[in-house]
């Protein structure tokens, strides 16, 4: 009975949601998008970080809901795996330099600190780049080793 009024309500704030999303869309088109010094491109991309948001809150509320009733112990591994990623980030914002782009002309030049950023999420995406093409080869001779021994 309970499962049935939960589905109930995430059914009429899934439907809420698109409309709501729907509305913002039409508004936009009929507004025009970059009309308005571009306040309706600001306002899809406002709603899609709220949207954005609210989905991940959701899993990540679920997720450790599911986890807290299966399994406690698992709050454990997930709690390493969140001081790794925070670990992890941390280096990639020590090996970021935030000096300035080399030929850029823009008008609006960048502060320091969202050169600093630019580049801890650079360098995050080339670190995490590298681990997977590395695991890659790796899982893969792994497991020609594994198959010559049978």
């Amino acid at each position: 009975m309970e499962k049935q009024k939960y589905a109930k309500i995430i059914k009429v704030l899934l439907w809420v949601l698109m409309i709501l999303s729907l509305g913002v869309l039409i508004l936009g088109t009929v507004k025009g998008f970059e009309a308005n010094d571009g306040k309706m491109t600001d306002l899809l991309f406002y709603w899609a970080y709220v949207v954005l948001g609210i989905a991940l809150v959701s899993v990540i509320c679920v997720g450790l809901y599911i986890a807290i009733r299966t399994n406690p112990k698992s709050l454990v591994k997930l709690g390493l795996i969140l001081v790794g990623a925070a670990v992890l980030a941390f280096i990639a914002y020590l090996l970021a330099s935030g000096k300035p782009a080399m030929g850029y002309n823009g008008t609006k030049i960048p502060t320091p600190t969202e050169l600093k950023m630019t580049d801890t999420i650079l360098n995050l995406a080339y670190i995490l780049g590298g681990a997977a093409i590395a695991s890659i080869v790796v899982g893969e001779i792994v497991m020609s080793l594994r198959n010559k021994k049978a």
